[in-house]
Order: C-alpha cells, then structure tokens, then sequence
C-alpha cells in the first residue's frame, strides 16, 4: 500500500482514484472535478477513474469496485460520488464497506463548521469533528431469529476490535491537538463495559499520551444532550461506528446544512500515520435533483479540497486553503443554491467558487515575492 508522506514535496504529480456514482451524486463529483483542473489550481493531478454506477457494479458483480479499491490502496488517493444503494435483497450492495474493508480503513472524519449566513441549530458555532469508526459494530453484524409468531425473538452479534479502537482514540486526540479542540463524548461503557469500554480504555489512554489536549469524556446519550447546549468549544468526538453515523447527521444539520462538510474515510500504517485516504460527500444521489442543475456541489467541492491536505506540499495546502475559502466565502455573500435560500444553479455556483480560487492564488503568488 502507498503510504502517504508528510514530508513537503513540490514536484511530484499525483494520482487520484476517481469514483464515478449515481444520479446527482455522479453530476455533483463533475463539478468538484472543474475545480481541480490545472488551470484552477495551478498544478496537475492524474485521474484514474472507475465506474461505480449501480448499472456497472451489477454488470461487473462488485468486481469495479474491488479494483478501485486496489487502485487507492496503490495511489493512496481517492474521490468518490454519492452511489445508489439497492434495497433488493441478494444484490450487490453498498461499494463504502468493500472500499473501506479492503483499503483497511478505520477512522470516517466528518466535520460540522460554521457557514456565515446560515443559521445554526442551538447556537452551534465552533467546529465539531465525529471520529467514527468505520468498520464493525453493528455494521456487518450477523443478524438471524428463532422462533414463531409472538414469541419469534431477533439476534444480532456484533463485535469491535482493539486495533480499530486505537486508531478511532489515536486519531481523534492527534486531530484535537492539531485543530486545537477538546475531545469529548464516547460510548456508553458503563452499560457495556467490556464491549463499549473497549473504545473508553483506549480513549483514556490516549489521554495519557496527549496530556495538552483537553479531555471531556461522556456517555453516548448525555454527548447528544449536551451539544445543544455546548456551542463555545471546538470539540472532536471519537465514536463507534452506529453512534458515529448517527451523531455525525445531527452535528452536520446542527450548522444549518448537511452539504457544508466532507466525509473523510482514513487507512493508517501500524504507527497510526495515514496511509490512504477516500473523501466523498455526506449526502446521498437525491434522484430528485437530477438533471435539475440545482443541487448544492458544496461537500463535493470541500471534499476535494480536503484531500489535497493529504498531499502534504505547500502548492496542495494553498489549493486547498483556497477552495475552502472560496466556497465558505461564496455563501457568506449570498451566492447560495436553492436549499441554503438562494437562486444560483449547481454549475454557477461552482463558476463562482472557481473564480475566486483563481484570485485567491494569483494574489498569494503575488504575495510570496515580498
């Protein structure tokens, strides 16, 4: 597998895994596209892309999206459209639990921030980050039932990993340390203290190796009471995987709009340093903004600008400051699509947001020759 450097870099291209989806998913990945041509950014990225519209995963029966999971784990890159799910028992599913089985990936990062001019919900105003787990729990769970009639009874076996626990622990006090946040929340190990309270102990003992961060554990419930009425701190919460699915969907629409944030699936090596990184929207296809020219590309676009902070070189870090400006900045003056209140298409809303990437770039060029 790559492993993604840290170290500054300036002249080595690379390669990006492409993941073609569904419906609006698929039109919202076109537009974050034109935002990292060469022209916007100022530097070139290969594209390899694979198809993993619903139509080519039944065609190729998953084999599209196990071979563009093995592309990231080679580029250690990837961007990825919202896909349709099918509900038809027996067919091929969801490609995020291929994906994120087979680039060993253990952390999902989703980000709620402030968007100027749109109202949060309960006062939210410093960043919230959910480090969610991103494999097991209930997700993959051996599920059957015994019995007839009212006395049928439903099981379900669920399991976590120590290994994964860590790196869900490790992660979230590296992140708090780096965006100088608290860490806060957790599982609800006093009612399940050997299975949830594998998450706590590694949680505590985190701690111990980041003593500057500051450390506020809580129960999974008394977590969702008390962000309504925390808005002051900036704060990352490390979760299990079905807490972290659900709390991540309250903490986005908690700023206002489920479209302001990025998902960020994360694989490490065995010191916990990021060895490959998946970003895609939060949302899902919206069949019913297809064709339409009206969705929001905003996550797909922040998303973008979130993986260029993996390439770790000072022209990447400028790139990517300067799509996050320029998209939060194009909200903040009223060039909103229809579900933050405004009138703007998808495609002008992105014209916007690369023009101002062009200037925000030429003026820092500029800059640097003082």
């Amino acid at each position: 597998m790559c492993k993604i450097s840290e170290e500054v870099v300036t002249d080595m291209k690379k390669t990006v895994v492409v993941m073609q989806g569904d419906q609006t998913g698929q039109e919202l990945l076109d537009e974050a596209l034109r935002v990292l041509q060469p022209d916007v950014i100022g530097f070139e990225i290969d594209f390899e892309t694979y198809d993993l519209s619903l139509e080519n995963r039944k065609k190729t029966n998953n084999e599209v999206v196990h071979e563009a999971a093995r592309a990231m784990k080679r580029t250690g890159f990837g961007l990825k459209a919202a896909t349709i799910t099918p509900e038809e028992k027996g067919s091929v599913g969801s490609p995020n639990a291929i994906l994120r089985r087979e680039i060993d990936g253990k952390v999902i990062l989703r980000t709620g921030r402030r968007i100027p001019g749109i109202r949060p919900v309960a006062g939210a105003y410093a960043p919230i980050s959910v480090v969610r787990m991103a494999v097991g729990d209930a997700y993959g769970a051996k599920e059957w039932r015994e019995g007839e009639g009212v006395d049928e009874v439903a099981y379900r076996t669920e399991k976590v990993d120590r290994k994964t626990c860590r790196a869900v622990a490790e992660f979230a006090f590296r992140h708090a340390q780096k965006t100088n946040a608290k860490v806060f929340g957790g599982p609800k190990y006093t009612v399940s203290p050997v299975y949830e309270g594998m998450l706590k102990e590694e949680m505590d003992a985190a701690s111990k190796r980041y003593p500057t961060v500051k450390y506020e554990p809580q129960l999974i419930d008394a977590t969702y009471a008390l962000l309504l009425s925390s808005a002051g701190d900036a704060m990352v919460i490390p979760a299990l995987n079905r807490d972290g699915d659900c709390l991540s969907d309250m903490v986005l629409q908690m700023f206002g709009s489920i479209a302001g944030a990025e998902s960020v699936l994360l694989g490490f090596d065995e010191e916990f340093n990021t060895q490959a990184v998946m970003v895609e929207a939060p949302h899902g296809t919206a069949p019913a903004l297809q064709g339409k020219n009206i969705a929001n590309p905003m996550a797909m676009i922040l998303a973008s600008a979130s993986l260029l902070t993996y390439f770790h070189d000072q022209k990447s870090s400028m790139a990517s400051r300067a799509i996050y400006e320029a998209t939060i900045e194009a909200v903040s003056q009223g060039v909103r699509t229809a579900d933050l209140g405004g009138s703007v298409t998808t495609s002008e809303f992105t014209d916007n947001v690369i023009e101002r990437v062009r200037t925000k770039l030429d003026v820092w060029s500029t800059m640097q020759n003082f």
